[in-house]
């Protein structure tokens, strides 16, 4: 089992930032990849950026590009989202989560292939 959670939400006006942090615990060593999904009211659940565990090989979704940077700090077990120029549409709950066993590029967007999820968190972008 891993262990996943979120921290770092808020209330932010739109054109500014907030760093999301995830800290992972238990079995990290299982790990492949991290990622980061958001879900607004309404809709399904996301993808927003990935990272690769060992390679630190990173995924965005294109409305992010450009916005938004994740990174990781293995030797602490924690996966950042850096985010940047906010607008409405990224009022959602941010969700950590984790991939243990290994996929391709194309898979690693696929909210489905996740086993492993945080809680939650939420930025709510003012205009």
């Amino acid at each position: 089992q891993v262990q996943l959670v979120e921290s770092g939400g808020g209330l932010v006006q739109a054109g500014g930032s907030l760093r999301l942090s995830c800290a992972a615990s238990g079995r990290t060593y299982s790990v492949y990849a991290m990622g980061w999904f958001r879900q607004a009211p309404g809709k399904a659940r996301e993808f927003v950026a990935a990272i690769t565990w060992s390679r630190g090989v990173t995924y965005y979704e294109d409305s992010v590009k450009g916005r938004f940077t994740i990174s990781r700090d293995n030797a602490k077990n924690m996966v950042y989202l850096q985010t940047s120029s906010l607008m409405s549409e990224d009022t959602a709950v941010y969700y950590c989560a984790a991939r243990s066993g290994s996929v391709s590029a194309a898979q690693i967007m696929d909210v489905q292939l996740y086993n492993y999820w945080g809680q939650g968190t939420q930025i709510t972008v003012s205009s």
